[in-house]
């Protein structure tokens, strides 16, 4: 059996970022035989581009070895690169196509009411949603493969982040979890964690303030910044129409199997 690595530990408490959004730690987290994810290898959060110089000092302490990006280069063109932290490795591994969506995003930024009306009303956008988490778990099994396999061999502690956060990050954790025997439940609560409301993406349209959008324009956008427990079950509906398993998934659909796992565990989950 391999050695467990010894990592840094966390805070006990959830830090105020000013510039990061929707940070925290994945440990705690019930597991495979009674185990828990440890504190300190895991964490999550919105893009690092606004990071602060406090915010950069918070996040070098922690440790990292890797941080997995998973925005496309429409997403870094609109909000910067992330900051620099010193001797961590930063992966870019986009889970959706620069060109997917760039017009539809256009459009809610700058749209007229009655354009988002049109492609967001009437359950449009909650639908949109769902379909992109299917997506990407159906298409983007080599990208989480890639994942897997580096947090399993080295890429610890890892911070994994999106733009909100709560999507593409969101189902890369989910998937990580899901190989370390994480329940369904425990998942769905931690993915649900991202509607506090200090871990919301700020919803802008253009240069607009948030605090100037109207009423009906924030509940047409709603779906779009909202984590909610049908999208995820969309991914896990995929995983089970897909491959049948979690195991199949895994084994078949990441080529993640039995051995990998165990390697996984050994980094990511405390003693029985």
């Amino acid at each position: 059996m391999t050695q467990t690595p010894q990592v840094p530990q966390a805070p006990s408490t959830e830090p105020e970022l000013a510039g990061v959004r929707n940070f925290r730690d994945v440990g705690g987290l019930p597991a495979a035989d009674g185990r828990r994810v440890r504190t300190g290898v895991l964490f999550r959060s919105g893009h690092l581009a606004s990071a602060t110089s406090e915010d950069a000092t918070f996040l070098a302490s922690l440790g990292l070895h890797t941080i997995f990006d998973f925005r496309n280069s429409a997403d870094v063109a609109l909000e910067g690169p992330d900051v620099a932290l010193p001797g961590v490795r930063h992966l870019n591994i986009p889970l959706t196509d620069p060109a997917h969506g760039a017009e539809f995003w256009k459009m809610v930024r700058d749209g007229e009411l009655d354009q988002l009306r049109g492609v967001l009303g009437d359950g449009k956008a909650a639908a949109r949603m769902t379909t992109i988490y299917r997506e990407i778990i159906r298409d983007r099994t080599a990208e989480h493969s890639r994942v897997l396999h580096a947090l399993a061999d080295d890429s610890v502690p890892a911070l994994m982040h999106c733009a909100a956060g709560k999507d593409r990050a969101g189902l890369s954790i989910a998937v990580a979890l899901l190989a370390l025997g994480v329940e369904r439940d425990a998942i769905e609560t931690d993915y649900l964690a991202s509607n506090a409301a200090h871990r919301r993406y700020r919803m802008r349209r253009d240069d607009t303030s948030e605090a100037r959008l109207s009423d009906e324009v924030r509940e047409l956008l709603s779906p779009l910044f909202d984590a909610r427990a049908e999208y995820l079950t969309a991914a896990f509906e995929t995983i089970a129409e897909t491959w049948g398993t979690v195991d199949t998934y895994l084994r078949e659909g990441l080529e993640f199997g039995p051995a990998d796992r165990e390697r996984l565990r050994e980094r990511f989950l405390t003693s029985a």
